[in-house]
């Protein structure tokens, strides 16, 4: 990937700080910026936590902008005012972490089945609680979701998950993004396995005879070889981490050890 940089002096930090501005040049992601700062010393900073940990109470960072460089006395009021509000609306009620899925349930427009009871003494009319109470479902609800990205902090798309090629989507118009939408609201949802649509029909009409309690997808087997595939890819992102971790560890220990010289 090409790159083109540019460091210049950053008068907002002490003397001697330089700030670097890597624009990329080609790729999916050509025309954006990555901004890093170089100490007097030559270490490279990343971010502003990192910056702050190394400056410490020699510089007060509350209004700096790290894309800028900039010291931003505006950027400190709003931050403040946000606190302000936030604290604020602790004290009106407990913010809404709803996370149910926008399923769409209606009362049901068919008449429920009744029993009447000819011995009963009043010969009262009763229904089954559990018919009355089940409401119709929205089909394919699924596809709301589609569209929907996730990014991190610097708002940066996230990559997506690569489903198994046994995995088969059913139902009109189903891509895999929605079929990985369905499988995840499913684990998230229900309590009972995920075996997808078992029943063959649903293939040819989903609209008569989809079970709306299963993703949209075929009848999958998880067999042992798959979990055993699955377990050696968590035990090689644990040990991944456990190394980034013990690199990040030393790395702090002889940055501390530096500044205890220094």
């Amino acid at each position: 990937m090409i790159m083109e940089r540019k460091r210049m002096d950053c008068p907002a930090l002490p003397p001697g700080w330089k700030k670097e501005e890597v624009i990329r040049k080609s790729g999916l992601s050509a025309g954006k910026s990555d901004v890093y700062y170089y100490s007097p010393t030559g270490k490279k900073f990343r971010s502003k936590p990192q910056l702050s940990r190394y400056l410490g109470n020699a510089v007060d960072l509350g209004c700096f902008d790290f894309r800028t460089g900039k010291m931003m006395p505006s950027k400190l009021q709003k931050n403040k005012q946000r606190l302000r509000n936030e604290n604020f609306n602790l004290f009106k009620g407990k913010p809404d972490l709803n996370t149910s899925l926008p399923i769409r349930q209606t009362a049901s427009i068919f008449k429920q089945p009744v029993t009447k009871v000819v011995n009963h003494p009043s010969n009262k009319v009763k229904s089954d609680p559990q018919r009355s109470s089940e409401q119709p479902r929205q089909l394919f609800w699924e596809k709301r979701l589609k569209g929907l990205r996730s990014s991190d902090v610097t708002e940066e798309v996230l990559r997506t998950m690569e489903l198994p090629k046994g995995l088969q989507s059913v139902g009109p118009a189903t891509t895999d993004e929605t079929l990985l939408s369905a499988i995840a609201s499913a684990l998230h949802m229900s309590s009972t396995p995920i075996t997808g649509q078992t029943s063959a029909a649903a293939e040819k009409n989903p609209a008569v005879w989809l079970n709306t309690s299963q993703p949209l997808c075929k009848a999958f087997v998880v067999t042992d070889e798959d979990i055993r595939e699955q377990e050696l890819k968590v035990h090689r992102a644990r040990k991944s981490l456990e190394e980034a971790l013990m690199v990040d560890g030393l790395a702090r220990a002889a940055e501390s050890t530096r500044d205890t010289d220094i």
